[in-house]
């Protein structure tokens, strides 16, 4: 679903989508994995590379255990930057325009929803690949607790030395149209909260609104249930229609077979 928005959306940059090597575009046994990456490949541009996930038993909460799979960002030293991006997100506009950044080893945003300000968020980042790097990244998933993540091993290794992106507009998170309390996104007290003009500017939106499941693992009565409480505004408006795309979008680019039923 990514790889179709960028395409129409007409970016610039190569299109690349790392896939389990349990799959190929050609395989009989996986015919519905290889449909979708042919239509990857052939419809939307992409290069397919098949990868082992870096998948990690020793976790605290096995809902993340194969998150580490987008550090192999890191391994693909046919490219001089990479932009990674989580797959649970919504793409609105092109992001060319980060690959014009200056150098540095990584760029990202700040998780503006934590208490702490200073932690990053690789829900979106922008990687100089290299052998070094890569190979900094295993050691210190080896060396990680098991309440470590793939946030923690990024904040190890560059809380303090990469370079940051403005998460207005790179990352945006869905739960602030639930949220009361606006100003770690707005970065100001005394800016207006507006749901709408804030979407006009948006680029990256990513499906975070706990305890609310992710938009593939839930329906339309249970978003009903967690929308934001008012009869009429921009932010209930907003919210459901992110929802909503998001199941459209499903359905037309992976086939009906991948939408939720209807309780």
């Amino acid at each position: 679903m990514l790889l179709e928005s960028l395409h129409r959306l007409g970016v610039n940059a190569d299109r690349m989508l790392l896939h389990a090597n349990l799959w190929n575009a050609s395989d009989t046994t996986f015919e519905r994995e290889a449909r979708l990456l042919r239509r990857a490949r052939d419809d939307f541009g992409a290069k397919l590379q098949a990868i082992e996930v870096l998948h990690e038993d020793n976790v605290a909460d096995p809902t993340w255990a194969s998150g580490f799979t987008k550090l192999l960002a890191f391994n693909q030293t046919q490219y001089k930057r990479v932009l990674s991006l989580d797959a649970d997100a919504t793409i609105l506009r092109s992001m060319d325009e980060i690959f014009l950044m200056p150098p540095a080893p990584v760029a990202m945003p700040r998780a503006y929803w934590l208490q702490d300000k200073e932690q990053l968020s690789d829900q979106l980042a922008l990687v100089q690949p290299s052998t070094k790097a890569f190979d900094a990244v295993l050691q210190r998933i080896a060396e990680r607790q098991s309440s470590e993540y793939d946030m923690e091993i990024i904040n190890a290794l560059y809380g303090n030395s990469c370079a940051v992106l403005p998460h207005r507009p790179y990352n945006l998170l869905t739960g602030e149209f639930r949220s009361a309390d606006h100003t770690g996104y707005l970065g100001s007290k005394s800016e207006i909260w507006d749901a709408e003009s804030v979407m006009q500017e948006a680029k990256y939106v990513h499906f975070s609104d706990w305890p609310l499941p992710k938009p593939w693992l839930h329906d339309k009565v249970i978003e009903k249930e967690m929308a934001p409480k008012c009869q009429e505004c921009a932010e209930k408006r907003v919210w459901l229609w992110l929802y909503e795309d998001f199941r459209e979008r499903r359905k037309n680019v992976c086939r009906p077979e991948f939408v939720v039923q209807e309780r």
